[in-house]
């Protein structure tokens, strides 16, 4: 019996030749990252421990990007703990605000992640990485202090589900929408502590931006992670970035998955998750009148440039509705300043958007976009949990940039085609 994609990286990462799902493995670790909410944590672990040094500074990636630009005080002392850490330990890959982004979007950008690696984050969305075929998955801190440390962990080898998508996507379709309507389907335990694997005919339609959105939100499933199998768009879009080498792999043809499922995309419409749940999808025609009062485009799930043209499409020419707030935040700097030279600022201002630096913000509730008792808002983040933006009175609907664009244009939770159609 042939291994998939997942038990391969993991079973080349414990040295050994096969693994099988439940099997505890103890493995070698490519990349481990930190934040600014993780980090000092474990710091604090290593310093009750007594250990001196991490394993290796090249290894080791740390993004103050959850609560910056520091919002407050003790925003400012945990950006300051990690700062002097990396400082004292030598870390090469540490992104001070100015040169850093949303980890997750930031990480691929600059080639850190590759295909065949095993990496481990301070984050429950480091899944994200799973789009460039590699296994990523998320830990606590004490496991974080471990693993930079030694540079090793224990992993159960997890079940792998196969989700195959055939068919053409239909306009304002893209990987959100996937995920969502995949996540409506299974449930928020539907995967829970699996490997989803994604594949066919319609994932090569995607970019790699849609891909990162995929794997991001596998965890909204219950997965220990979310992976797909590299080709050529994965290949020029790491082409470019990657600075060591790394290790294309496959699923065998005879691996075995605990389920396969199968989803014909053309009868996929724009998704939209309803509160308080991601899996409480709907397409966004079957929603009716629900006004809002903020939209917010950025995240590690939707900040991304592709993410930015898109909303950017939608909003040419419009304006943000009466007493409606939009947000806007690019998930790097490099995707700022793309922004820019592509002129979609002018387009964002002339609608009304405020627009910030990359930081994770509004998605956890931190700053730059809390809600208030009794507001609604459309947010292209992962998210939608009582309280997880603000107060526990308000509501989130999770979509995509096109969505949440055309939503803020109309002031209630609308279909692009409203906004777009009849100027084309």
């Amino acid at each position: 019996m042939g291994m998939t994609i997942t038990e391969k990286i993991l079973a080349a990462h414990a040295g050994l030749k096969k693994v099988s799902p439940g099997e505890l493995i103890e493995a070698e670790i490519d990349v481990v990252m930190g934040h600014d909410l993780s980090t000092p944590l474990a710091i604090k672990e290593m310093e009750r421990i007594g250990a001196k040094r991490v394993f290796d500074p090249e290894k080791i990636v740390i993004v103050p990007d959850h609560f910056t630009p520091n919002k407050d005080v003790k925003a400012a002392e945990a950006c300051k703990e990690l700062r002097n850490f990396c400082r004292n330990q030598g870390i090469t890959h540490y992104f001070e605000v100015g040169r850093m982004g949303i980890s997750h979007a930031l990480l691929p950008e600059q080639g850190l992640v590759l295909p065949g690696d095993l990496v481990v984050g301070g984050d429950s969305h480091t899944c994200t990485y799973g789009a460039l075929s590699c296994f990523s998955t998320g830990i606590g801190s004490t496991d974080l202090a471990a693993a930079m440390i030694t540079g090793k962990l224990w992993f159960k080898v997890p079940e792998s589900k196969k989700f195959i998508y055939h068919g053409n996507l239909n306009q304002w379709v893209c990987g959100k929408d996937l995920i969502l309507h995949t996540i409506g389907d299974i449930g928020v335990d539907g995967a829970l502590y699996n490997a989803m694997e994604f594949a066919g005919s319609a994932i090569g339609q995607l970019t790699i931006s849609d891909r990162l959105t995929m794997a991001n939100m596998a965890v909204e499933a219950g997965a220990k992670n979310g992976i797909f199998q590299a080709d050529r768009h994965t290949e020029e879009y790491i082409r470019h970035r990657a600075k060591r080498c790394y290790k294309m792999v496959e699923s065998d043809p005879d691996a075995s998955y605990e389920s396969i499922r199968s989803y014909d995309v053309t009868e996929i419409e724009p998704q939209v998750a309803v509160p308080h749940s991601p899996g409480n999808t709907r397409p966004v025609s079957q929603l009716g009148d629900i006004t809002i009062d903020q939209v917010v485009i950025g995240s590690c799930t939707n900040g991304r440039i592709e993410d930015l043209r898109t909303a950017a499409k939608v909003l040419q020419g419009n304006r943000v509705a009466p007493y409606v707030r939009l947000i806007i935040i690019p998930a790097t700097q490099q995707i700022y300043r793309l922004a820019v030279l592509e002129g979609l600022f002018e387009i964002f201002l002339d609608a009304g958007a405020a627009i910030s630096t990359p930081t994770c913000g509004p998605c956890v509730g931190g700053h730059m976009g809390v809600l208030a008792k009794g507001e609604r808002a459309v947010s292209t983040t992962n998210r939608n949990f009582i309280g997880r933006m603000g107060d526990p009175d308000s509501e989130i609907y999770l979509s995509n940039p096109a969505v949440a664009a055309a939503s803020a244009v109309t002031g209630r939770i609308a279909h692009p085609d409203e906004v777009v159609k009849g100027r084309d």
